[in-house]
């Protein structure tokens, strides 16, 4: 598989050659980034850096290549503006000499309007930028994507409560697809690691970078593994190495697949979710008239708006039926494959990142998603 590298590699890579030139140092068409906790350097094409506004800043810009043909940010461009500030009180606290400002382009939390910015990412900054800093000064970052809004349209970004543009969340400095067998490959090592270093009954499965910037704020006792769209193979490895409780974590609009018996959830292997909707709307006798306008919609973020309009009891009644649907084809399919007496709880968030539902056995862990 092709190799390539995650969009916060790239934004350090940026912002490092915008600082090295705003010190007056020469520019270079690459640079090594230094990895938290990994002594490998990683060598990234620059495109350009330079200095601007009467050379009181400088401006770095890359390209990103994560090596993925699907990748919405594959070939994205990265601007990254820099300045230095004067400061006359010295934290030891490494965040407080790096300032960073979400730029045109870049998503913020909606509730909060602060940037959203994986600590992986944070990380990376800090480990690549803090010793090009001169002492006395604090760095502003402000990072910019200019396709970052029109791409931010065809993500499911809103439906996490993020604005404004892409967010910046990647946990790791390599790339591998959520369909790839890599990705099976990578869940099934940590879910093998975490059982050889540790007694563990109950683990959590969550689906993609969005569920895991969310699930990584909740103060759980239990080892977290991101599963990607191999939600299937993965439960069945949980079973076979006896975990005891497996907790589903995610967004409605990938967990409903579970419900209609799809257990590969990426989009373009199989996409069914409003048919699945429709089809548990009718089992729940929901009026025909409100399943005709279900039929009518175009994500599960619409029909979710559609039923909480016409009725908010019957919406959420409908959701939690949803999430007992997750948990019983679950145990189905794992079912199929070994012979087991694992549990699989079901805990689903909201477009606004609330935690809203969750099924039978998931109602005994809803309340340490909650506690925060």
């Amino acid at each position: 598989m092709k190799k390539g590298f995650s969009l916060p590699i790239w934004v350090a890579g940026a912002a490092k050659s915008a600082v090295k030139k705003l010190v007056g140092l020469p520019f270079q068409d690459y640079e090594l980034i230094k990895i938290p906790q990994d002594k490998n350097l990683i060598k990234i094409k620059i495109h350009s850096s330079g200095l601007i506004n009467g050379e009181s800043s400088a401006l770095g810009i890359s390209f990103v290549d994560s090596g993925l043909d699907l990748d919405i940010t594959q070939n994205l461009e990265i601007w990254t503006i820099v300045s230095l500030e004067e400061i006359y009180e010295i934290n030891n606290k490494s965040l407080d000499l790096l300032n960073i400002i979400p730029g045109y382009g870049v998503g913020i939390d909606q509730k909060t309007s602060k940037i959203c910015i994986s600590n992986f990412a944070r990380q990376v900054l800090v480990e690549n930028l803090l010793d090009i800093i001169p002492k006395g000064f604090k760095l502003n970052l402000e990072i910019i994507f200019p396709n970052g809004k029109f791409l931010a349209e065809r993500t499911s970004n809103k439906s996490f409560g993020i604005v404004e543009g892409l967010s910046i969340i990647g946990t790791s400095a390599e790339t591998y697809s959520s369909a790839s067998p890599d990705q099976l490959k990578n869940a099934k090592a940590k879910l093998k690691q975490i059982i050889s270093n540790e007694y563990c009954e109950k683990i959590i499965f969550v689906i993609g970078e969005n569920g895991l910037h969310l699930v990584n704020s909740f103060n759980t006792k239990f080892p977290i593994i991101k599963v990607g769209n191999w939600i299937g193979p993965l439960l069945v490895d949980a079973a076979i190495n006896k975990i005891k409780t497996v907790i589903l974590f995610g967004y409605h609009g990938k967990l409903i697949k579970l419900a209609g018996g799809i257990f590969h959830t990426h989009n373009h292997l199989a996409d069914a979710r409003i048919e699945i909707l429709i089809y548990l709307a009718v089992k729940e006798e929901v009026p025909i008239e409100i399943i005709r306008k279900l039929c009518h919609t175009n994500s599960i973020e619409d029909a979710w708006l559609l039923l909480e309009q016409c009725d908010l009891y019957l919406a959420d009644k409908l959701w939690n039926k949803l999430s007992n649907a997750i948990e019983k084809r679950s145990i189905e399919y794992i079912k199929r494959y070994t012979k087991t007496d694992m549990q699989v709880a079901a805990i689903i968030f909201d477009r606004q990142r609330n935690i809203r539902w969750s099924g039978k056995n998931g109602k005994d862990y809803i309340s340490i998603f909650k506690n925060f």
